[in-house]
């Protein structure tokens, strides 16, 4: 009942108290989300008990335009809650000869749509945030651990304090025990989103530090716990995360705080590539 009662919370985009027939609606659609997001208009009234019009205006009622927006909530909020088999389901229809275009393609839609969605101004605002903080704390576990490590990976190399919490040792609390302000923890997380992963942000929020969020969209419980949220879409073409456009945005964020302190990075990477060539770490040229 209570998870039925956060999705009515998060449709309910207003706040406000739900009339009897509108009520009847969104406890419909909250037991049977999976259903009701292929549902026309007619076709949920009818479920209910209520006509078109009134469904109509349940979407008008919670602050959509119309229905079909109300819908693309809704598959947003559904797509959340799927479980692997049912992702791996999705992933069954598309024919083994069309693999590699469709999920291509699928990616590149992804990042045109992230490019058109993400504000220059959260942006701009994230880099800042990163700049100005004493220590940086990187956050990403399961299908988000890959992400949370090469944007460590690189903000290691760029600033002086950045830790990668990895729940490898004890619990993942105790490893931003220590957080506070002046401190930033930035937090990933995509569908099915991590629990964990959303307790560390709001522990940060509570411990006074600030708190930046790369997920998906508004409707991830990330977004309410970060002080600036970097969204990337990630709608999936089967059962595995289309995290292409989260790393195009982690690409951004690495590039653009480095510019900010190009100098020191020069001299860094110099000193870098001195010990890299000693250490023989990369395959170089061969010696004539």
């Amino acid at each position: 009942m209570q998870d039925s009662q956060d999705l009515i919370r998060r449709l309910n985009r207003r706040g406000e108290p739900l009339s009897k027939s509108h009520r009847r609606i969104a406890e419909f659609i909250a037991h049977h989300y999976d259903k009701s997001v292929f549902m026309t208009a007619s076709a949920l009234g009818a479920q209910c008990g209520v006509s078109e019009s009134t469904v109509v205006r349940f979407a008008a009622a919670l602050g959509y335009e119309g229905y079909p927006q109300l819908q693309d909530t809704l598959r947003n909020l559904v797509r959340q809650r799927l479980t692997s088999e049912q992702r791996f389901a999705i992933a069954a229809e598309i024919k083994e000869n069309d693999v590699l275009r469709t999920v291509l393609k699928n990616d590149a839609h992804n990042i045109r749509q992230t490019v058109e969605d993400l504000p220059q101004q959260n942006f701009d605002d994230a880099v800042s945030r990163i700049l100005a903080a004493r220590r940086v704390y990187v956050m990403g576990l399961r299908s988000a651990a890959p992400l949370a490590q090469f944007l460590y990976h690189y903000l290691h190399q760029i600033l002086d304090l950045v830790f990668l919490v990895q729940n490898t040792i004890g619990d993942v609390v105790e490893e931003i025990a220590r957080i506070g302000e002046g401190d930033l923890l930035i937090g990933l997380s995509f569908p099915r989103y991590s629990a964990r992963t959303l307790e560390c942000m709001r522990f940060a929020q509570a411990r006074s530090a600030e708190v930046i969020g790369i997920t998906d969209g508004k409707l991830s419980p990330l977004y309410e716990a970060a002080h600036i949220c970097l969204c990337a879409h990630t709608d999936m073409a089967s059962f595995v995360d289309s995290l292409a456009a989260p790393l195009s945005v982690i690409n951004a964020l690495i590039v653009s705080v480095g510019l900010k302190r190009r100098e020191e990075l020069s001299g860094h990477f110099n000193r870098l590539e001195e010990i890299w060539n000693d250490q023989h770490v990369y395959i170089g040229k061969e010696p004539t």
